[in-house]
């Protein structure tokens, strides 16, 4: 799906990057996903219909923007996004801060 002029992978996903997975009122965001460069709104989208080769970005590339609101289609760098407080800091949508429990899946840490 394009959302805010990214192409976003996955399953069922919303206008706001939900998915078929996680689809709450603040699950909006998106995930690059740094083995192949493609937006996913989660880990189990890019499971499913990502690459066979799953790999977190490493922290030396925590600069580089990674993060797609999907509220206004901001894009966040990997640092802002860890930084930002689930709230995005073009529009001040919330995010789910729940992800936080899963950054093991998309960073290094």
């Amino acid at each position: 799906m394009l959302i805010h002029g990214h192409q976003v992978k996955g399953n069922n996903v919303d206008n706001e990057t939900r998915c078929g997975h996680y689809h709450s009122e603040v699950d909006r965001i998106a995930i690059k996903f740094y083995c192949c460069d493609t937006y996913y709104p989660c880990f189990s989208c890019h499971e499913e219909e990502g690459c066979s080769n799953p790999q977190v970005w490493p922290k030396e590339q925590f600069h580089q923007k990674a993060i797609l609101c999907g509220a206004c289609g901001h894009e966040l760098t990997i640092n802002e996004y860890l930084s930002c407080h689930s709230t995005c800091p073009s529009c001040e949508s919330s995010f789910n801060p729940g992800c936080s429990l899963h950054k093991h899946l998309y960073f290094e840490v």
